[in-house]
């Protein structure tokens, strides 16, 4: 009879920052001036200075943490350029560009290419499918994760991984609230081990079972938190700056041994924005 000795409990991953590089946008001209997704009345009115304070607010958080945060410069008449996001997707030095669904920022693309060719990226291009960037792309150091339903094209997966060079994994969204990936689902730790938090009815049903497959010990968040944007999140590795209604969220977090960072950011999202809508990573 052979005798199977007990295995040893695995012990407890704590989780580890690593410095970030970041480029945002301040929202100089922030308005909500037209409606593109659920979140968005235009009669709501809009404080620009409490944006400015809460993205300013963001912005200090990262440096106090160590990161690294660049700025391009707003334009007038682009009030959503806020949303960083958006503009691009950086992998190991290869930039690939946006090209937005709504007319109404479509000239943001260029303003970041720019920001891009300046600072000395070669390795540029941009796409020739709608494609919004981290808004619906989210690497996790092994794969990049794509969503589709709402912004990008599907076909704008395939164009990510020839230009990128890394495996697409596409995800479908079915809510319309949740209108990028980054609303629904954030990395919390990449790499050969990377872990997500996410919010299953987002997605379709078979969406929800390659997630399910691929990460077993997802952070499942709630209606509640995901009804604040509370997927909208980033993460070092340890640090996670989430909206501060997502308090649901933060204790399982902290549960895991993560330290949330509960920020105020309600102006901004009154156009459907949070921490990562705002919040470009340079994966250099």
């Amino acid at each position: 009879m052979t005798v199977i000795a007990d295995q040893a409990p695995q012990p407890i991953q704590t989780p580890r920052a690593t410095p970030r590089h970041y480029l945002m946008c301040p929202p100089q001209y922030f308005t909500v001036e037209y409606s593109i997704n659920p979140w968005m009345d235009p009669g709501t009115p809009v404080d620009a200075d409490r944006a400015m304070a809460q993205w300013d607010e963001l912005k200090r958080t990262y440096e106090r943490l160590g990161h690294t945060v660049e700025v391009v410069e707003p334009q007038p008449g682009l009030p959503d350029m806020v949303f960083a996001a958006n503009s691009a997707t950086v992998i190991d030095g290869r930039v690939l560009g946006a090209r937005f669904r709504a007319p109404q920022r479509a000239a943001e693309a260029e303003h970041f290419r720019r920001w891009f060719t300046t600072r000395g990226y070669r390795d540029l291009v941009m796409p020739s499918r709608i494609n919004e960037a981290e808004g619906d792309f989210a690497w996790t150091g092994q794969v990049l994760l794509a969503g589709s339903g709402f912004r990008t094209d599907p076909e704008a997966h395939a164009e990510a991984q020839e230009v990128l060079g890394v495996p697409v994994v596409s995800l479908r969204l079915i809510d319309p609230r949740y209108y990028h990936l980054d609303t629904a689902l954030f990395v919390l730790r990449r790499g050969a081990d990377a872990r997500i938090a996410y919010y299953p009815e987002a997605f379709s049903a078979g969406s929800r079972r390659v997630l399910q497959r691929m990460f077993p010990d997802a952070v499942i968040a709630t209606a509640a938190d995901a009804d604040c944007l509370g997927l909208n999140g980033v993460s070092d590795g340890r640090h996670v700056v989430l909206p501060t209604e997502a308090t649901g969220l933060a204790a399982q977090l902290a549960d895991r041994g993560y330290e949330p960072i509960l920020l105020d950011i309600s102006e901004l999202r009154k156009s459907g924005g949070g921490p990562k809508c705002c919040t470009l990573e340079l994966h250099t």
